[in-house]
């Protein structure tokens, strides 16, 4: 298949997407069940995102630098630190750790 007629309908399944949103009835998205989903589920999907891009490499299971990063992480988190030195915090630790030889 030819790139740009990958690109073409990437194109128009994005514009499809965005169509189907706009054409959804309000009535339908103030449901309680459609707000809670809509509530957690990007919650959700970016636990995954950084799980998988913490622990994985390719196909396999791994413990380095990131995961002592993402452990600082969470402690700057319950310790109630602003976002930005929730992410200086790890960015530090993860670049010791991989100085240190980890």
């Amino acid at each position: 298949m030819n790139t740009w007629i990958a690109i073409g309908l990437t194109v128009v399944g994005c514009y499809a997407v965005k169509l189907a949103g706009l054409l959804v009835p309000a009535a339908a998205l103030e449901r309680p069940f459609v707000r809670r989903l809509a509530a957690l589920l990007p919650v959700a999907l970016l636990a995954a995102l950084t799980a998988q891009q913490t622990f994985a490499d390719g196909h396999a299971l791994v413990l380095d630098a990131r995961v002592a990063g993402l452990g600082a992480a969470a402690v700057a988190l319950v310790l109630r630190a602003p976002f930005l030195l929730v992410v200086a915090v790890a960015v530090a630790v993860t670049a010791g750790v991989r100085a240190v030889g980890g």
